[in-house]
């Protein structure tokens, strides 16, 4: 009985570590900061940090769209290209 118990404390360890490493690359890539995913352990911040993620602009599509919009169709490294049909890109 021990050993149930004892595989269920590594089991939920195991899912927990991995609920802050996902939640730490999915801020990274939006660009927050990946501390953010750290509130997901709050109970009731982390709904709210879930409706952030959903519906606030990322910092990385501000960024984005202020490149196509000033760049002069110039895009950075690491950004997304726009979409078929838009501007053309400028190959530095």
């Amino acid at each position: 009985m021990a050993a149930y118990g004892v595989f269920i404390v590594l089991f939920v360890l195991v899912i927990f570590i991995l609920q802050l490493i996902i939640t730490w690359r999915i801020a990274s890539k939006a660009g927050y900061a990946g501390v953010l995913s750290l509130l997901m352990l709050v109970p009731f911040v982390n709904f709210i940090i879930i409706l952030i993620f959903a519906f606030a602009e990322w910092p990385i599509e501000a960024r984005l769209r202020a490149c196509l919009a000033g760049g002069g169709g110039m895009i950075p490294p690491g950004a997304m290209p726009p979409p078929p049909g838009g501007a053309p890109m400028r190959i530095q």
